[in-house]
């Protein structure tokens, strides 16, 4: 647990994405977010590179997430991505924002990160029913890891 204020570089993998629908990372909040590409686009998944600034502890202990990308309480910390329109795309029927949680960050993942790595997490592109992922998503297995 450090004292020190530290950049954490972090990927968002988009597994599978949807066809024709696009997505953005949001930087900053409401009407006024940027809206930021994927670095990576296939068919096979959509990757957003950000760093986040851990600076010290919240009151539970864990890392203390800050910057343009983070969003929500000391203590449930998330990034967004937006989805359809809320990303920019026009005429699209969907209108949604995807929270990813920044829970699953612990000190342990942060201190044993390399240099010139990123803790990265993957989520799924689409619900149960099939339409895009929408609300908090679950990271999926392993959950953020270094890559």
């Amino acid at each position: 647990m450090t004292a020190e204020k530290i950049d954490l570089p972090l990927r968002i993998v988009v597994d599978q994405p949807l066809p024709g629908v696009a997505i953005a990372l949001a930087r900053g909040n409401g009407a006024n977010a940027a809206l930021i590409a994927p670095v990576h686009a296939s068919s096979d998944a959509l990757v957003f590179d950000l760093d986040v600034t851990v600076d010290g502890n919240t009151a539970e202990g864990g890392p203390r997430f800050l910057g343009a990308f983070v969003q929500g309480p000391p203590t449930a910390r998330y990034v967004y991505l937006n989805v359809g329109s809320m990303a920019g795309q026009i005429g699209s029927p969907w209108q949604r924002r995807v929270k990813i949680p920044l829970s699953g960050i612990g000190w342990e993942a942060i201190e044993a990160l390399g240099a010139g790595s990123r803790l990265t997490a993957h989520i799924a592109s689409k619900r149960h029913d099939g339409s895009p992922a929408c609300a908090t998503v679950p990271i999926l297995p392993p959950g953020w890891s270094a890559s």
